[in-house]
């Protein structure tokens, strides 16, 4: 079983050092920046959404924690933020740690996650996923997320 609870002060760091390396290698990927350029954007995200850390935030930090060999154990994280006007919340990170893919914490996180917005009266889920993350389009369709559009990009070279 699944538990998403919001991350603690001490936690945040290692999510930050975890997040900016992972977004860091799909922006490169995804957009052909430099490392160097990639990082000081995954950095300038975060500063954007966590201006003060965790303290008064719009957005949302949880850490998954699951029952492993009758221990609880953090198997992933989620970053989230709800715009109340929409009734919507929208999923900016959504991470199952390696070791514990395919176990069906992602879709038990997934649940979890509907369940607190429904009782929140929250009423949709947003999110983005890479082009080339098929492991997580493959999760998001089968718990019942569907395309709503593509974002596209396209390299302009200089003179």
């Amino acid at each position: 079983m699944v538990v998403l609870r919001d991350m603690r002060q001490e936690e945040y760091s290692a999510y930050c050092q975890y997040f900016i390396d992972d977004y860091s290698k799909e922006i490169v990927v995804n957009y052909g920046h430099s490392m160097e350029l990639a990082i000081e954007l995954a950095k300038k995200d975060l500063k954007r959404c966590f201006p003060k850390g965790l303290e008064d935030s719009e957005h949302t930090l949880l850490c998954i924690d699951a029952e492993i060999k009758g221990k609880s154990s953090l198997v992933g994280y989620l970053w989230h933020s709800v715009n109340a006007s929409e009734n919507s919340t929208f999923i900016y990170d959504f991470y199952i740690s390696s070791e514990h893919r395919s176990q069906g914490f992602g879709k038990q996180a997934i649940s979890a996650l509907e369940k607190q917005l429904q009782l929140a009266g929250i009423n949709q889920i947003k999110l983005r996923v890479a082009y080339r993350n098929e492991r997580a389009l493959k999760l998001y369709k089968e718990v019942g997320f569907v395309i709503t559009g593509f974002n596209m990009s396209k390299t302009i070279l200089a003179l």
